[in-house]
């Protein structure tokens, strides 16, 4: 698992390019303030470990949106941090499984649509809790 988690006080998407045609269709364009923008690579080893990588994960987001005093948490899947891929479908399962455990704890969360390319504009302070990377 590879984990780009940055804090952002502006997180605007828009989707592109659906890359994978069994997900579901989406076309709206979002803007949220003050959020954790967690960028989640799973690695087609994690899929060994799912318990332990949900943990994890679910673990290493609420201590980053603690240290940016935030209880908004944005999951998003970007397949960019290591060559090692996860199948689409089991990295939909751990993403939903993280977003339930994190609501049931009070946090606000939510998935940018999975299987498209966006476009990104990300505002983040300059500080260094701001950025945060982890693999495990």
């Amino acid at each position: 698992m590879k984990l780009l988690m940055i804090y952002c006080e502006k997180f605007h998407y828009t989707p592109t390019i659906k890359t994978l045609e069994n997900f579901p269709d989406f076309a709206d364009e979002v803007i949220r303030k003050n959020v954790l923008t967690a960028f989640i690579q799973m690695e087609k080893e994690d899929e060994d470990n799912l318990k332990y990588v949900e943990t994890k994960l679910v673990k290493n987001l609420k201590w980053a949106a603690k240290k940016n005093q935030t209880k908004h948490i944005i999951l998003h899947s970007f397949a960019h941090l290591s060559e090692s891929k996860a199948s689409p479908k089991i990295t939909k399962q751990l993403f939903d499984a993280a977003e339930k455990r994190l609501q049931s704890t009070g946090y606000e969360t939510e998935q940018t649509p999975f299987g498209y390319f966006l476009d990104l504009e990300v505002k983040a302070p300059g500080k260094s809790s701001a950025r945060i990377f982890k693999s495990f």
